[in-house]
């Protein structure tokens, strides 16, 4: 295709096509269905190739969007994947899970409907795969220094990869049973399928990187002993302590922590053994607290369970259908999302407080006590009159995450951490000679994309660090 200039002017934006709701909610399967090459080629040329292209900014790891969008339409894809391939290490998990901040600040997107520049990036990558162009690059020589990498969720498996490619030996520690981290138990199937992670963690092992499965570094493997045996320790453990709802009525039974709900459904879909008591939503009245991605992931996952009803609350007001004035481009805009799982049937309510839980004589949950709230200059108040008891018997609590966990590796090496309980640094650095932190430990709960950037750079920083060390500290 030749590359039009004025494409943007013609073309609208087409995304693709979903399966149908009524279809997908029986199954785990990924939902969306394939585009033609012809059209991912038509909507690359929507690609203005802006003189200032804020798309980079956007996009925390910087992909070179115009550039792979030009080699797309001229149908040079392995030109586009060498381009992507430059800052992006898992296309394959940003082309499907990341809220595309790039396309927020595409300039296109000022008067007219953004570039489809995640699926296109997920079309790459999955062009990459089936033409064989993604092999096994291992390095040629090796450094003779020796790595650990504690944690194997998206920032953990950046960093590995990027010390891997420098020559140095990187053994990945995960306390869980699977590889994977956030990717493996946090994100369900219909989003990412785990065949997608398993052949990247494949590609991996065969460039030399080792992982260590149930090696709870702190817990049952001594954090000392192996910063010992180690040159450089990244800690990529996540931000997984979640935010609870301590309010009355909280000890009734069915009330569970989102993550919960999620981790054990993958892990069951995986064929796992279930040893806990199962968390099913099938034929239940299901309310989610938390409008969030995470709320959407339990709703997706309690239609696919078979629940009588679902409703999701949220304490923020509801957002605008339309970029809000206080978010103007390029910022990331204040605005409503639909995700897929509220298309498969959901209630959505806003500005709603929950009060209280409310308990059978069983001691299991039977409702929420709620009431509508006002929000004003960043704060809500109560409006009288506007209380409600909604009936339920799940309730999934997806408010968020606060904090690493502190006791284990952490408290073992005396990893400094600031009033938010967030792992303190200097450049990726912490107090701990040779222990460097990347990802939600060191900033908070945060995106997908974000987490394979801060990878990215602390393994810069590690690489930094030993030139240091190679030249006597100058």
């Amino acid at each position: 295709m030749i590359n039009d200039p004025k494409a943007f002017l013609k073309i609208p934006r087409e995304t693709p096509l979903t399966r149908d709701p009524k279809e997908r909610v029986q199954d785990y399967q990924e939902i969306y269905i394939a585009q033609s090459e012809d059209k991912i080629q038509q909507q690359a040329n929507r690609c203005m190739d802006c003189g200032v292209p804020f798309c980079h900014n956007g996009c925390p790891l910087g992909n070179l969007i115009p550039e792979f969008n030009e080699a797309v339409t001229e149908g040079n894809w392995e030109e586009a994947y060498l381009t992507l391939s430059k800052t992006n290490n898992f296309p394959e998990f940003t082309g499907r899970i990341c809220p595309a901040p790039c396309e927020a600040s595409c300039v296109l997107g000022i008067n007219e409907s953004p570039v489809t520049i995640e699926h296109i990036e997920k079309s790459i990558i999955e062009m990459a795969f089936d033409k064989g162009w993604v092999r096994p690059e291992p390095p040629t020589l090796r450094t003779g220094k020796k790595i650990s990498v504690i944690g194997s969720g998206p920032a953990g498996l950046a960093a590995a990869a990027q010390l891997n490619k420098s020559g140095h030996t990187v053994t990945v520690y995960e306390r869980n049973d699977r590889i994977g981290g956030l990717l493996r138990y946090g994100i369900p199937d219909f989003k990412l399928e785990k065949n997608v992670v398993d052949r990247r963690l494949l590609l991996m092992e065969a460039e030399g990187i080792k992982f260590k499965t149930g090696a709870n570094v702190g817990v049952n493997v001594d954090a000392k002993e192996l910063l010992q045996t180690s040159d450089a320790m990244i800690l990529c453990g996540g931000s997984t302590i979640p935010r609870d709802l301590p309010i009355k009525g909280r000890s009734a039974k069915g009330i569970h922590f989102a993550m919960d709900f999620l981790e054990q459904n993958n892990k069951r879909i995986a064929g796992n053994e279930i040893k806990e008591p199962l968390l099913s939503a099938n034929g239940k009245k299901v309310v989610v607290i938390g409008g969030g991605d995470t709320g959407a992931d339990c709703v997706g996952t309690s239609n696919r369970h078979g629940a009588t009803s679902v409703r999701q609350i949220e304490l923020l007001f509801q957002p605008p259908s339309v970029r809000d004035e206080s978010t103007p481009w390029p910022l990331w805009p204040m605005q409503l999302r639909t995700s897929s799982s509220h298309e498969e049937g959901c209630d959505r309510h806003w500005a709603i407080l929950t009060k209280e839980f409310l308990k059978n004589e069983d001691g299991s949950v039977k409702g929420i006590k709620t009431v509508k709230v006002d929000w004003k200059d960043q704060k809500f108040t109560e409006i009288p009159g506007t209380e409600e008891i909604i009936e339920c018997d799940l309730v999934l609590l997806a408010i968020g995450f606060t904090n690493p966990q502190l006791e284990g590796i952490l408290s073992s090496l005396g990893v400094a951490t600031n009033e938010r309980n967030l792992v303190e640094d200097n450049r990726y650095q912490t107090n701990v000679e040779k222990v460097f932190v990347a990802g939600d430990m060191r900033r908070g709960q945060s995106l997908v994309v974000w987490a394979l950037a801060e990878g990215r750079e602390a393994a810069e920083q590690v690489d930094i660090y030993f030139k240091k060390s190679w030249r006597g500290g100058r």
